[in-house]
């Protein structure tokens, strides 16, 4: 009788952010299959755009004072073009070919060996205590290099964890903390930077045409914000997310640190392949005029070293785990590693459905125009509130993680937002680089908790690696306490600065100076 009270004893009370938080897996995970889903939400658009259209819904784009209304895709014009385009709109889906070809090396360096290899003598020469925050940091700074983070540091970071005895699921909601809510954050400058400051100055222009917005104009704020995201992405996943989750009892780890006399053959062959691959990397980088310059301006950005990156990252994984296939004598045959490839591409067979009607719904919702008019209108609301000074650039942080939502590209919304902030903010004091940086804070927390994100489908298929059962609440439960720990964190950190008056790029301060 003692033995069965003992066996029904009440756990000890889950506080509030845990039963929060198992609401939206509960809620969440009663949503149908992400396939399914994706099909309702572009059936959700035919509907909405038609009544959207004949309700005569509109919005004044900034700038150049274009009417947008909505495009209703209900009409027959729309539905013969969506027929036509709906391959087009799955081969031209931003992600896919950057992932297949990045997992055609990926596959085959992990299925030689080398990934459990290097992954396990990294687990035997890391403090397990700092592996959380190496993993955020690594994926903060892959974002300088694209795509890269997506689909090599998020499923690495996954199985480093689980080398290391600790939940896989863990290590991947901290890689994408990194990559993709810390997206603005970096020590390194991106394509995005020039990006940004050319929309901000054509914005600026509307106040003061003489006003330059420079490219490392908000780097200041952002490389420090690389170590304030890697703490708080910390944080949430030793102390949130991890005890929440299952104990991880897979014992790969332990075989992984065992080292045979084949595969420390293997990884000789794969240390010298490495480095003459990265010797001819090398040498056709950085001498004047190199291969992988830019032909036209001789520098690294852009240039074919940061467009070709992909199959860079493919040559990287692929020509080392050849070598160590080749030294351990996994690979006996050239048949062996095209197998590899094709079982690594068999793996994505439910990405790749997945990806085919999450491309036809965020096409169609850009073709509808709903997104624009939504940012538009929403933007003009905040502008209405009549705020100034740090609650309105608080608020239009806010604003911009809204929006965000459901325009996914930081360059189309800067484009759609800067208009209107830009020069708002300047006539209440704040320089555009500042009212830019502010920006930059909500385009990053969201990207992590909306499946509008190009990459969400495929960290879900990740997830599903590990647990199968694993759904979109799942993930969206998992990712939110970082979306709000980022959110109040950043903006926190953003209210110091602006208090202490600090530079957040060189030589730029976060207020106009006053005249006279």
């Amino acid at each position: 009788m003692e033995e069965v009270i003992q066996q029904a004893a009440p756990q000890a009370p889950r506080g509030l952010v845990d039963r929060m938080l198992d609401t939206i897996e509960r809620v969440g995970n009663r949503l149908p299959d992400p396939v399914t889903l994706f099909i309702g939400l572009t059936l959700l658009v035919f509907v909405g755009s038609y009544f959207a259209a004949e309700a005569g819904l509109s919005a004044l784009k900034p700038g150049s004072g274009e009417t947008i209304v909505p495009v209703s895709l209900m009409s027959a014009d729309a539905i013969r073009a969506w027929i036509v385009d709906a391959p087009r709109h799955f081969a031209l889906f931003p992600p896919l070919a950057t992932v297949l070809v990045a997992m055609l090396g990926v596959g085959v360096a992990e299925r030689s060996g080398l990934l459990a290899a290097l992954l396990g003598r990294l687990v035997a020469c890391s403090p397990r205590v700092l592996l959380t925050p190496i993993i955020v940091f690594i994926g903060v700074l892959s974002n300088v290099a694209a795509d890269v983070g997506y689909v090599v540091v998020v499923p690495l970071s996954a199985m480093l964890f689980a080398a290391s005895g600790r939940h896989p699921i863990a290590g991947l909601a901290a890689a994408f903390a990194g990559v993709s809510g810390g997206f603005s954050a970096n020590i390194l400058l991106s394509t995005l930077d020039p990006m940004l400051a050319g929309i901000s100055e054509a914005a600026a222009h509307i106040v003061d045409p003489a006003y330059t917005v420079s490219a490392v104009a908000n780097y200041t704020f952002m490389a420090a914000s690389t170590v304030t995201v890697a703490l708080l992405a910390w944080y949430v996943t030793d102390r949130v997310i991890e005890p929440r989750l299952p104990a991880w009892r897979d014992q790969g780890g332990e075989e992984m640190q065992r080292c045979s006399a084949s595969e420390a053959r293997g990884m000789r062959f794969a240390g010298i392949a490495f480095a003459v691959l990265l010797g001819l990397i090398l040498w056709a980088t950085l001498p004047e005029g190199a291969l992988l310059r830019n032909p036209e301006t001789g520098g690294f950005v852009p240039s074919p070293l940061i467009n070709g990156v992909v199959i860079l990252i493919m040559l990287v994984f692929l020509i080392p785990g050849i070598a160590y296939g080749v030294g351990t004598r996994t690979y006996k045959s050239d048949r062996d590693v095209a197998r590899a490839m094709s079982q690594s591409m068999s793996d994505m067979g439910y990405y790749l459905v997945l990806a085919f009607f999450a491309a036809q719904f965020i096409a169609l919702f850009a073709d509808s125009k709903l997104g624009l008019i939504l940012a538009i209108n929403g933007a003009e609301a905040l502008q209405a509130l009549g705020l100034s000074g740090l609650p309105l650039l608080l608020l239009f942080v806010l604003l911009t993680g809204f929006i965000n939502l459901f325009i996914g590209s930081a360059s189309a919304k800067w484009a759609l937002l800067a208009p209107i902030f830009v020069p708002m903010l300047m006539l209440t004091g704040f320089s555009p680089e500042a009212t830019q940086l502010a920006y930059r804070i909500g385009d990053s927390v969201t990207n992590i908790i909306t499946p509008l994100m190009v990459y969400f489908p495929m960290v879900l298929v990740m997830a599903k690696r590990y647990l199968p059962e694993y759904g979109l609440g799942n993930l969206i439960a998992l990712m939110l306490p970082y979306s709000v720990v980022f959110m109040v964190g950043w903006s926190v950190m953003l209210a110091a600065w602006l208090a202490l008056g600090l530079p957040i790029g060189p030589g730029v301060s976060t207020f106009l100076p006053v005249a006279g």
